[in-house]
């Protein structure tokens, strides 16, 4: 069927538009790559150097610090059993990719969240590119990625940053936003400012909220993992993108296990986290 209308150029509209980001920031990119590379490969050195059964012990202190016995115990077993199975390096590699993803998501997310709550037209403006974020397949991310960070883990981290961000974005603006208004009217009755109606009140009240975005944030950029091996991050995707090309189902099903424990533990520690922040707001 003919189009009543010329097809818009939309595809060489956006060829353009890539290719005049790639030559007028050429540098940038290579800095930002330079970068996000230093630091994943840092915090898996970091990572590497604590013995594994030492990191397994304290990462299970740490549960029981931050959430209860029962994730403290999942948590030992886990571990116990990625390592068992022989995918302890991969899953650091695969929790350095996180946590640089989800650190970049807070470091952009949180102010970005911040400023829209306290100003009507930011807000009107971000929450229809965090609508587009959000609907765009996963996939789409990995295109630009790799056009500006050619392939390994930047392109990973990138396109997991553009995915897992929106959450935390989101429900910064909601938890500033359902601070009670009679709150607000009292600290601005006894004079406070906007720095310190903001920072002393607002976002304390808006932190349970705000822990639940960062929350969502992390599972997102866990999700991306085996996506992210398609453009050549290193981690438990790669076995998992191994395993589905060679055809070897026992072998993906052992490192699926593993990321779904990397993904129960840091659920229910940064769930519990948010809920003892809504306990201590709400004083009980």
């Amino acid at each position: 069927m003919e189009n009543l209308f010329p097809k818009l150029p939309i595809a060489d509209w956006i060829d353009s538009f890539v290719d005049w980001l790639t030559s007028t920031f050429a540098v940038a990119f290579d800095g930002i790559s330079t970068v996000l590379e230093t630091v994943v490969e840092g915090l898996v050195s970091l990572l590497s150097f604590i013995p594994p059964y030492l990191f397994i012990i304290l990462f299970t202190l740490l549960a029981w610090k931050l959430a209860n016995k029962g994730i403290a115990l999942f948590t030992f077993i886990g571990l116990l059993l990625v390592d068992n199975l022989g995918y302890w390096d991969p899953m650091l590699d695969t929790l350095a990719l996180v946590l640089s993803a989800v650190v970049i998501s807070i470091i952009i997310g949180v102010p970005t969240g911040i400023w829209a709550s306290q100003k009507n037209t930011v807000k009107q403006i971000v929450v229809p590119i965090l609508d587009f974020m959000q609907t765009m397949p996963a996939f789409v991310y990995l295109i630009p990625a790799i056009f500006f960070f050619n392939i390994g883990v930047v392109p990973g981290v990138v396109a997991s940053v553009i995915f897992a961000m929106p959450p935390t974005i989101r429900l910064t603006i909601l938890g500033i936003q359902q601070v009670p208004s009679d709150i607000t009217e009292a600290t601005e009755a006894f004079g406070s400012t906007t720095s310190q109606k903001l920072f002393k009140v607002q976002l304390p009240l808006a932190m349970p909220t705000i822990l639940a975005g960062i929350n969502q944030s992390i599972m997102l950029a866990l999700s991306m993992v085996v996506i992210a091996a398609m453009v050549g991050a290193p981690g438990l995707g790669a076995d998992v993108y191994r395993a589905v090309t060679q055809i070897q189902i026992g072998r993906g099903f052992e490192a699926g296990i593993a990321i779904v424990v990397v993904a129960i533990i840091l659920d229910r520690i940064t769930q519990n986290i948010g809920n003892k922040k809504q306990g201590g707001v709400t004083g009980k």
